[in-house]
């Protein structure tokens, strides 16, 4: 009430100096024509001020805002794959029988461009993810997870990430996943319960590929060295880290 107070009395103030410098002008000079001229032009101009300030300007200072705030939350994301993300990568990509049929096309290099990541997004979309459920040490994911929990927590706590999408969507999965683990007996799983976890597990990896993706596609055009570092950690390479930094090394540092 005490702030809606102060608007009406400083708004009042803002119309009597404007009648007082009109009648300070009337006084002097003695010519209302002028003065109704100037006013009646001022007032015209408004509509067109407003358009500027609210359409145009506006949305500048908007977009502007945006791009900081995912220019932010892609530094947040890289955390998570840091701390979570390629870890989950690293592991369903080993108990994937077909992984080949994307691998082959998630190998990022440095000569990327647009149309590489469009088509690697692609694919990544339209794959089928299958995972061999018999191979997957649910107690050590589920220890691991858990690790995490403290982590993620504090990532859906961030209020920003409701802007991004597919990242909460990501985040979502994983913590559902790492919920159905800790709240089960994994030593005595009923079929129904093993079938509702490879539910979880492939949803999980499949929001992973994805933003991964977008991801190295942001760190490319934006931090260049983090750049390399991430390709010596591709989960879809197969290749020793040792032999991946020569490769690197060989190919753009030997220019």
């Amino acid at each position: 009430m005490k702030k809606s107070d102060w608007r009406v009395k400083f708004s009042i103030l803002l119309i009597l100096s404007s009648v007082l410098l009109y009648s300070f002008h009337y006084f002097i000079f003695r010519d209302a024509h002028t003065i109704f001229i100037y006013l009646v032009g001022e007032l015209a101009f408004i509509p067109i001020e407003v358009l500027l300030v609210s359409l145009v300007i506006d949305r500048v200072i908007k977009e502007r805002e945006k791009e900081s705030l995912i220019e932010k939350l892609n530094l947040i994301i890289g955390v998570y794959f840091n701390e979570v993300g390629t870890n989950i990568l690293k592991y369903c990509t080993s108990i994937d029988p077909k992984v080949d049929e994307i691998a082959n096309l998630l190998i990022v290099e440095a000569t990327w461009e647009e149309k590489d990541f469009k088509k690697a997004l692609e694919k990544c979309k339209n794959y089928n993810y299958e995972i061999e459920f018999c191979k997957i040490d649910l107690e050590k994911m589920n220890e691991f997870l858990l690790s995490k929990r403290g982590f993620l927590l504090r990532l859906l706590e961030n209020p920003n990430l409701l802007e991004h999408e597919t990242f909460t969507h990501l985040l979502t999965a994983v913590f559902h996943l790492e919920d159905e683990l800790s709240s089960r007996n994994l030593s005595e799983l009923r079929d129904d319960e093993n079938e509702h976890l490879e539910l979880d597990i492939k949803r999980a990896y499949r929001a992973s590929v994805s933003q991964w993706v977008m991801y190295m596609k942001h760190l490319k055009n934006t931090f260049p060295y983090l750049f390399v570092t991430a390709m010596s950690n591709n989960p879809f390479d197969k290749r020793t880290k040792e032999e991946i930094e020569k490769h690197i090394k060989v190919k753009y540092y030997s220019k």
